[in-house]
Parts: structure tokens; C-alpha cells; sequence
């Protein structure tokens, strides 16, 4: 089950950029493995996904949020939140959505499958895979700390991802680490 496994590395490296106990929102947050990692780090974690099952397992994590985003309204309409987490899960319509929901200072780590990936196995639809550069034009007006866009062993996948953050307006440069602490 999708939120089982170990937390993406992705996720792992960029989650120092969350302010402490900045509030995160996992979308489509399955079972929950990033919901109990961002936890584990001291911040209160909201997950959103349509799979009851799933969020019976990340319910210990935090609290969750039973919705169809797809279909349904976005259940978090006024709110922002200090980091909005998202992995191996796309819908194009909610891309501005999830970026709006950030706070000032707020991150976005986003981690997903990229065209080329239909040559190698699932997901293909292009529905699903992120063409070139669209996290960059997704996120602008954001500061991108980090983008990557290719190919990973193992098992074999192309994928995309950014950590990219929302600038606070007091004009004084904030120092995003590249490494975590």
C-alpha cells in the first residue's frame, strides 16, 4: 500500500527547511509514511487522501482528512500551512492550489513521476507524468532551492522534484541550508 515504504529521500533531505513545529500537509498522503517521519521531527502533520483504509494507517501520525481532491472541493480553502508534502501523486489542477496554501517562509517538497517514465513502466499516461520543467513553471514565484529531473535506478524510474519556497516579505534574505543540519 501507497505510504507503507521507508519516507522518500527527497523528503528526508529538504525536510530541515520546515520551520520547527511548522504545520505540514501531506497530499495524498496514503499510509502515512511522511505524515509519521515529519511527526517524528516535532511538526503537526495533516494528511489528505480518498483511501479510508490508508488514512486508518497514518491516523497515528496526525490528524487526516478523508477527501476526494480530485473531484471534490479542496478541504483546506483559507488555510496555509508551514509545508506542503507531496509524492508519487499528481493532478494538475490542484498544482496553483498547493502552492497558494503556503505560508510565508513555507516549503514545498515535491517529488513525482516525469515523462520518459511510460518507458520503463508504470505510471504512463502522460496524465501522470510531469513534462519537462513543469514544477519550475508550477512554482514561480516561489525561490527554488533544489530541482531535479531524470532518471533513478533501482527500481527504474524517471522522476521530478523540487523543494522550492515561499519568501517572506520583510525584504531580509533567509538562509535556506542546502544541507541538512
Amino acid at each position: 500500500m501507497h505510504g507503507t515504504e521507508h519516507p522518500s529521500a527527497w523528503v528526508q533531505r529538504w525536510a530541515h527547511l520546515i520551520r520547527p513545529q511548522g504545520r505540514v500537509l501531506d497530499v495524498a498522503c496514503g499510509a502515512g509514511r511522511h505524515m509519521r517521519f515529519l511527526a517524528a521531527l516535532g511538526h503537526p502533520v495533516t494528511g489528505v487522501d480518498r483511501h479510508p483504509e490508508a488514512l486508518a494507517l497514518a491516523a497515528p501520525a496526525g490528524q487526516t482528512v478523508l477527501a476526494d481532491i480530485e473531484n471534490g472541493p479542496w478541504p483546506f480553502a483559507d488555510q496555509t500551512f508551514d509545508a506542503v508534502i507531496v509524492t508519487n501523486y499528481l493532478w494538475r489542477p490542484l498544482l496553483p492550489v498547493m502552492v497558494q496554501s503556503l505560508a510565508e517562509g513555507g516549503v514545498l517538497i515535491y517529488e513525482t513521476f516525469a515523462a520518459g517514465n511510460e518507458s520503463v513502466g508504470k505510471p504512463s499516461r502522460p496524465d501522470f507524468l510531469l513534462q519537462a520543467g513543469e514544477l519550475l513553471s508550477a512554482t514561480q514565484g516561489l525561490r527554488t532551492v533544489a530541482y531535479e529531473d531524470g532518471f533513478e535506478a533501482s527500481p527504474d524510474r524517471f522522476v521530478q522534484r523540487i523543494a522550492a519556497v515561499r519568501a517572506a516579505p520583510s525584504g531580509t534574505p533567509v538562509r535556506w541550508h542546502l544541507a541538512s543540519h
